[in-house]
């Protein structure tokens, strides 16, 4: 497997074009999937079930279902599983080896059986399984002002979606940011920001500070707000 740098945008974002020699490799690693759903509870709220990975390519995913409560008005969805192999940090980075990922939803989001065989709204689950399975698959790392396209070229996650790509962002609580296990490792737990494809574009062309104060300030929070504004400038909408 290979994730070298390939090129340099003009923002000074480091672009990896990954390469994955095999295609598939059993789930390894040592979950700690109970511990994660105690801090999620503690900081989060109270995890009302979650999506199990059929695939468990590298390591085995679950999507956990925080849902709105009293003065938690937005749904949460927090992965367990990518935290159960480190991830491959170049020399110098200093960031916790392992994470996991978290993406906010409006509160009335459709998860029920029948709504998430439409990929409008399962989307975020794939997205959130897809990411958290990506350094283990290609060797490499995700970290706050990374960008992932959704392919190459990237294509909308689903249609009547105008994203189509996301960044990995620090989450709106610094409480849940980050936890110890019982085997004393650090657990980063990170945001992920689907963003338009012009926004990814400006992040390229000027850095993901530049595309961050963008979004800061137009007051916009790190999670899926249907409808948004772009703040690249086009006149884009999810719908």
């Amino acid at each position: 497997m290979s994730n070298d740098f390939d090129d340099v945008s003009p923002g000074g974002s480091r672009m990896h074009l990954h390469r994955r020699a095999t295609p598939f490799a059993a789930a390894r690693g040592t979950p700690h999937t109970a511990q994660i759903v105690a801090h999620i509870e503690r900081h989060l709220g109270p995890v009302a079930g979650c999506f199990t990975d059929a695939l468990a390519d590298c390591v085995s995913v679950q999507v956990h279902v925080v849902p709105p409560g009293p003065g938690r008005p937005w749904l949460h969805l927090v992965t367990s599983g990518m935290s159960d192999l480190p991830m491959n940090l170049p020399p110098g980075v200093d960031v916790p080896h392992f994470a996991e990922l978290l993406l906010t939803l409006p509160a009335a989001w459709p998860l029920g059986e029948r709504a998430l065989l439409d990929e409008r709204h399962y989307w975020p689950i794939r997205l959130l399984k897809t990411l958290a399975r990506l350094p283990h698959q290609y060797d490499t790392w995700l970290a706050p002002g990374h960008t992932i396209p959704h392919g190459n070229p990237a294509e909308p996650y689903a249609d009547d979606v105008a994203f189509d790509g996301a960044m990995i962002v620090y989450p709106d609580s610094e409480a849940v940011a980050e936890m110890v296990d019982d085997d004393g490792r650090t657990i980063a737990f990170r945001a992920v920001m689907p963003l338009y494809p012009e926004e990814m574009a400006l992040k390229l062309e000027e850095g993901a500070e530049a595309l961050l104060a963008r979004l800061e300030g137009k007051g916009i929070a790190y999670r899926v707000e249907p409808g948004r504004f772009n703040v690249a400038g086009s006149a884009r909408r999810l719908s």
